[in-house]
């Protein structure tokens, strides 16, 4: 499925309707070029939960826990690390539990995609504005669009 993002308004859409859908256990994997969106995707699904104030990027902490928020959320971004066997030294599955994870650059971390509560996304520009290529996982099937 392809959504057309032309501009902020229509991310921040796209944010909350994502949000509006989330479990504990899902994991939206982010994918695209610098400055593709995914920080600004990112930030609109966690202030779509109900996160007020500022949302960093994560790309030099690589990982950022939202626990206040339901369901609680861990946005990771893992475009600094060199390897995927590196995820296991972050302790990535302790911050996930009962969480969903906003991972950013998920092909760094060795992706997730063979992950049933997997929603792949890929963020392309398009003239001014963004699409989004979504696949879904199969825990997202009947969920989304």
């Amino acid at each position: 499925m392809i959504v057309d993002l032309p501009d902020l308004d229509a991310m921040e859409r796209f944010g909350r309707q994502l949000a509006a859908k989330l479990l504990p256990g899902d994991v939206l994997a982010l994918s695209g070029g610098l400055g593709a969106g995914k920080t600004t995707l990112s930030r609109a699904i966690l202030v779509a939960l109900g996160h007020e104030g500022e949302v960093p990027s994560p790309t030099f902490t690589i990982l950022e826990a939202y626990d206040h928020l339901s369901p609680p959320v861990v946005h990771a971004d893992f475009y600094r690390l060199e390897d995927p066997s590196e995820v296991l030294q972050l302790g990535l599955d302790d911050y996930r539990e009962g969480a969903v994870l906003i991972a950013e650059w998920p092909e760094n971390a060795g992706g997730f995609a063979n992950e049933p509560e997997c929603l792949q996304i890929t963020l392309e520009t398009a003239g001014n504005g963004r699409k989004a290529i979504v696949e879904c996982g199969a825990a997202w099937q009947g969920r989304w669009p």
